[in-house]
């Protein structure tokens, strides 16, 4: 936010100049500042945060000695400090956005003694993850896409399938997706989905599975929901992953179930890890799997970037990648990758998709003003599927 100085009120607050507010502001401030009232029925008048082409304003109301946006980007936690408006208790912040993206955020209060790291009470828009809710700003021409909703389509089902498997000592439950009026007698593409638990709970999986089949997006397939308990330890290292995906789940699958034989039919996906170890199975067995939708990698291709990169998982992604550079081009293998411009590693994921096209690999890369968050691979999910389950696509 801009303002003027170096004037200031009595109070010390920097006064602000009208013309770097929304609009909405202007009659607010119109004869002074405004009373307790005046205020009371602006915040209760509005939506919040205000949106406007290019610009985002964020309002808390209540006493404090500091209030910050705290967003998640760019691999660690952004600060912006809100202005008080002089004789209220009002803080506003305006902040430049992207048009047609969004963001995670949270709101810092700080009091004298102790800060509270809250949900944005004027905003009704949340996200979940695993670690809990955030609140989230939608950009000026920023839509939740239609198929990612329930709208009625027929539902598929989601079914539990035990794998032994030798290679982990045990056995394991995992989940399957069926497609509506699911048929023995039809054979079906399979993608294998890693984290699928995550992608139902905070990325719609279900939903969009349905209305895209629905919709003839994509054919009617059927999606291995493959959850580890062991994120950190068992996808970076990922030999004993792809061991278990090729040689136990894969057969158990293929028993139960009329999975298409034709690795074109075969997709790997992946969040985030889940993309590292997508990948490394691809590279470690060619020609099983003929697609890979890799959504917001945590890959290290610039090894000069590792000494940035503290934790000792980016060593063992690092070691993967140059096993990758080193290995043969993959067979007739089509890939999807996606990131998010407000990421860590957005431009490690535009190497990714250069990478892989030099290794013969047939990409598609896409990229949206967003974080590494489960909405932001949830609005990408339909461009991934089509490019790799329609070998036809234009």
């Amino acid at each position: 936010m801009t303002t003027q100085s170096p004037d200031t009120t009595p109070e010390g607050t920097a006064r602000f100049e009208p013309a770097a507010l929304h609009p909405a502001f202007c009659a607010l401030l119109e004869g002074g500042a405004p009373s307790q009232q005046d205020v009371a029925r602006f915040v209760g008048t509005h939506e919040f945060p205000l949106i406007e082409p290019g610009a985002a304003t964020f309002v808390w109301l209540g006493a404090a000695e500091r209030v910050e946006l705290l967003r998640w980007i760019h691999g660690g936690a952004d600060r912006d400090a809100f202005e008080k408006l002089p004789g209220t208790e009002l803080w506003v912040l305006r902040i430049p956005v992207e048009d047609r993206g969004r963001f995670e955020y949270k709101l810092n209060i700080v009091h004298r003694h102790h800060e509270d790291l809250i949900l944005d009470p004027l905003n009704p828009a949340r996200a979940d993850d695993p670690f809990g809710e955030n609140s989230v700003c939608r950009t000026n021409g920023y839509e939740r896409p239609h198929w990612s909703e329930p709208r009625g389509a027929p539902a598929g089902t989601v079914v539990p399938i035990d794998i032994e498997s030798p290679t982990f000592g045990h056995t394991r439950t995992e989940r399957m997706y069926l497609p509506a009026g699911y048929s023995q007698d039809k054979v079906y593409p399979l993608v294998v989905v890693h984290d699928g638990n995550d992608f139902m709970a905070y990325a719609d999986l279900t939903a969009s599975l349905d209305n895209l089949i629905e919709a003839g997006d994509i054919p009617p397939a059927i999606a291995a929901l493959v959850q580890t308990g062991d994120r950190m330890g068992e996808y970076p290292k990922g030999r004993r992953h792809a061991r278990y995906l090729v040689n136990e789940l894969l057969p158990a699958i293929t028993a139960a179930y009329n999975v298409s034989g034709l690795a074109q039919d075969r997709v790997l996906l992946g969040a985030s890890l889940g993309a590292v170890v997508s990948l490394a199975t691809a590279f470690r067995y060619p020609g099983v799997f003929g697609g890979l939708v890799l959504k917001s990698g945590s890959f290290i291709l610039d090894q000069s970037k590792l000494e940035q990169r503290r934790n000792p998982v980016f060593r063992r992604i690092a070691r993967l990648v140059r096993a990758f550079q080193r290995a043969p081009r993959l067979p007739d293998t089509r890939a999807f990758i996606s990131t998010g411009e407000l990421e860590g590693l957005a431009d490690e994921n535009r190497a990714l998709a250069s990478f892989l096209q030099g290794h013969g690999v047939d990409v598609l890369f896409q990229s949206a003003w967003d974080g590494h968050h489960w909405h932001n691979w949830r609005d990408q999910l339909r461009d991934g599927l089509m490019w790799v389950l329609r070998a036809d696509r234009e």
